[in-house]
This record gives C-alpha cells, sequence and structure tokens, in this order.
C-alpha cells in the first residue's frame, strides 16, 4: 500500500471553517471546487478547507474503481448530472489521467426502448452520441471498428462518443495535487470517529482518533462504501418507508444494502483490443439475451446477461453484474483483493469471446485484479446528496461513485448558498415523497 504524501502527514488542527471526511472522488472533488469557489468569491480559500482521511487518498473504492465513465443513464435526473461529470473530467483531461475514447452501449430487444429513450434524451441536453437499431445495423456498426466482432442477440447500440474511462489511483492523486496547489490541507492516517453536536443539532466538531477538530462553517460526509457506518453514527434508521410514484407505502426497507462488485481482468497485450485502424478502442458494455457458452461449449447461461470492458495498461479490464451480499459487512479495512464469485471467471470471459473473436481462449490467461471490492447502495439503489443536519451534507453515492466526479462541483456551490437543480432529485425526502427515479430493464442496479 502506498504511504501517504509527505505533505498529507500533519498535526492535527484544532478547528478549520469546512472539515471534508474522505478524500476519495467526491471529498477530494468537492474540497477542491470548493476552495476554487472561495477564492474566487473573496471569502476565503484552500487553507479553510481540510480533508480529512483514516488512511491516504485512494485508499479506498475511488483507488480500485474500474473506471468507467458513461452516460448511459435511463434516468432523466442521473443523465444530466453526468453530463455535468464528464464536463469535469474533460475540464483538464491530463490532471485527471482521464481517456475520452467514448462508450457503447448495446443492448438486447428487451433494452431496446431504454436505449431509445436514453439517446433522445441525450440529444435534448447536448450529448454527442448516436444510436443504432436493428441486429443488421448494429452488427455493421461494430464490424467496421472491430472486424472480429461476433456478438449476437443484440438490437441496439448507443454509442456515445463522450465518455471514456480514467486510471483509478492516478486520478484521484492528480486531483489531491490539485487540492493541494489551492491549499487545501489533507490530514491522512487519521480516523473519523464521531460528531459533536450544538444544541440547534448541528455539528459543532468532527470526532477524530487523534482528538476533536471543531467546526467553523460545514462538514462534508464523502465515506464511499462506509456510508452505513456514518448513517449510524448519525443515529439515522437502518430501515425506511418508501412511498412509491403510484402512492404505495413499502415498510421497512432496509436503507443499505452491499453488492460485492465483480471485476477482473485478462493479462494480454492491451494493444491487442484496438479498433480496425488501431486506434484506442471505446469501453464496451454488452447486454444479450442470447445463449452464453464456453470456448468449448458449456452453457453458462441462456438467460439475459451482461459485462464491461475497456483496455488498461496491463491487458483488459472489465466486470458484469455485482452480487448482492448476505447480512451485514464489516468494512475496515477496505478489502484489498476483489472477491468475485467462483463462476465470474468462466462467465465473463466466455462473454468477451462471445463478443471479439480475437479473445477465444483468454480464460487461460484471466487474473483476479484488485478492482471493484464492495459497494454500499441505499434503498434504491441511487444516490442521496443532502443535508442530514443543519452544517453537515452527505454523498452517499450508493456505487455510482467515481464516474460523478462533478457532483463535488456542485456541493460546493450549495455549501456556499446556491440551489443545485442537479443534486435535487437525489435528496433524501424522495423516499417519504415518492420522487423515485424510473428503473430500467437492464440487470445492473445501477442503471
Amino acid at each position: 500500500m502506498a504511504l501517504p504524501r509527505r505533505q498529507d502527514i500533519m498535526s492535527r488542527p484544532s478547528s478549520s471553517p469546512y472539515v471534508v471526511v474522505g478524500a476519495g472522488i467526491h471529498g477530494l472533488s468537492t474540497a477542491y471546487h470548493l476552495a476554487v469557489e472561495l477564492r474566487a468569491r473573496g471569502q476565503g480559500g484552500g487553507a479553510d478547507v481540510l480533508v480529512v482521511d483514516k488512511d491516504r487518498p485512494g485508499a479506498g473504492a475511488s483507488g480500485i474503481a474500474c473506471g468507467v465513465v458513461r452516460n448511459n443513464y435511463f434516468q432523466p435526473a442521473m443523465s444530466e448530472l453526468m453530463q455535468a461529470c464528464v464536463e469535469v473530467w474533460e475540464s483538464d483531461p491530463a490532471a485527471y489521467h482521464y481517456n475520452p475514447v467514448g462508450y457503447i452501449a448495446l443492448g438486447a430487444a428487451v433494452q431496446e426502448s431504454d436505449l431509445v429513450a436514453t439517446y433522445e434524451r441525450q440529444e435534448r441536453i447536448g450529448y454527442r452520441s448516436e444510436l443504432i437499431v436493428g441486429a443488421a445495423e448494429v452488427d455493421a456498426h461494430m464490424k467496421r471498428l472491430f472486424p472480429d466482432w461476433r456478438a449476437r442477440g443484440v438490437t441496439a447500440c448507443l454509442h456515445e462518443h463522450q465518455g471514456g474511462f480514467a486510471f483509478n489511483q492516478e486520478s484521484v492523486d492528480g486531483l489531491a495535487d490539485k487540492c493541494r496547489a489551492e491549499g487545501v490541507r489533507i490530514l491522512a492516517g487519521v480516523e473519523v470517529t464521531g460528531f459533536d453536536e450544538a444544541a440547534d443539532g448541528s455539528i459543532a466538531a468532527v470526532r477524530t482518533s487523534d482528538g476533536p477538530i471543531a467546526v467553523g462553517e460545514q462538514v462534508v460526509l464523502a465515506p464511499g462504501p462506509w456510508a452505513k457506518r456514518f448513517w449510524q453514527l448519525l443515529g439515522l434508521p437502518e430501515t425506511i418507508d418508501i412511498r412509491t410514484p403510484d402512492g404505495e407505502v413499502v415498510r421497512n426497507r432496509p436503507m443499505w444494502t452491499y453488492w460485492n462488485l465483480q471485476e477482473g481482468e485478462i493479462a494480454v497485450d492491451p494493444l491487442v483490443f484496438a479498433t480496425a485502424d488501431g486506434g484506442a478502442p471505446p469501453v464496451i458494455h454488452l447486454d444479450t439475451d442470447a445463449p452464453l457458452l464456453t470456448d468449448d461449449g458449456r452453457l453458462v447461461t441462456d438467460e439475459l446477461w451482461g459485462i464491461y470492458f475497456k483496455r488498461d495498461r496491463h491487458g483488459v479490464q472489465g466486470g458484469a453484474s455485482p452480487l448482492t451480499v448476505d447480512g451485514d459487512v464489516q468494512l475496515d479495512p477496505y478489502p484489498q483483493t476483489t472477491d468475485v464469485d467462483p463462476a465470474f471467471p468462466d462467465m465473463w470471459c466466455a462473454a468477451l469471446s462471445h463478443a471479439l473473436a480475437r479473445f477465444e481462449g483468454c480464460r487461460a490467461r484471466y487474473k483476479d485484479a484488485r478492482s471493484g471490492g464492495v459497494g454500499a447502495f441505499t434503498a434504491d439503489n441511487f444516490p442521496v446528496f443532502d443535508y442530514l443536519r443543519p452544517n453537515l451534507y452527505a454523498i452517499l453515492d450508493s456505487n455510482h461513485g467515481y464516474k460523478m466526479i462533478g457532483v463535488g462541483r456542485e456541493v460546493a456551490r450549495v455549501l456556499l448558498g446556491e440551489h443545485a437543480p442537479l443534486l435535487y432529485p437525489f435528496r433524501y425526502e424522495r423516499f417519504a415523497t415518492g420522487d423515485l427515479h424510473p428503473v430500467s430493464s437492464s440487470p445492473y442496479p445501477w442503471s
């Protein structure tokens, strides 16, 4: 494990106007954009912002994320927010180690209407993409990019010409460097253990393993998969009642569930995965209901299945739909390896071969990669961005996190008194009011 940078090893400050808990993508993005906004408004600067992390920047989910950046969301609010996030990735691709190679979502007939609706929304908001419908038309489009394309059961293709992927730990390091350049202090190796509340319910101090830090203005929680732990520290309910859009009330739904992300890698020359002209390939997400067979003819599944994959520095990396985790999960420390289902390598490698002939026989090259880990999902699998105390704002990303770097920019504006319409649909109140997000036909909990 990498050690904290020297400038991140400091004596604990006794107070700070703004305290950000968590040095992943969300915490660092918030700290950076808040510092920029404070300076621009003449209200201070980065010295007023303190980031606290029990380990180091990127030690949790952000540092092992697969790194995919895309706007393939059926939900209008998610799509509009992701457009803003892609803008942030595009604003400094060198610092963020961002590769704008695009993203292709391919779906079976049952998903065709979802992809059409997603494309039409992307057109309305100015997000660059194209839609191909029809099995023959999709096959021709993919063969122009990859002559050995051979996936079956695909009738719709949404080709995003924005999006792509970023290198996980490097992007976190780049964001941390941007924070430091603005004067933001990063306190590494100090764990937050609780909060001291004032009479009005606001947070007066953040308790840490190294003593309390008085809060002058506001606290931001950006805990990633540790969301449930902080939920408990704040005394919030383990289960909630949810009102559906048609008025039905679902009682005692667990607020938090855990999913084990299924990701891995094949160790091949990365240049094996290239487009017909030798260029960098887009990220590919394939869903199909065609029977999935291993290369030696064994049936894996004859139901709807899906995978995603991209070129990485050491081969080809990707995953499939996550698995729910029974019972509670102890997330301390965060897993150092991915605990994938024993059946995942066969499934994922068979799916790669189903998609592209060049990956036939790739099962022998499969290797476990430290990617994915465990995700903490909310009651409806979508994020909660909201105040949980008068001066405590929570970024609870429900495992949508890494790609949503722009959330920090929007949160910074909220902290300084602005309304953020992109975040409003993700308020906690939606569970009580029935303003839930629509559900797609995807097998993935985050789409």
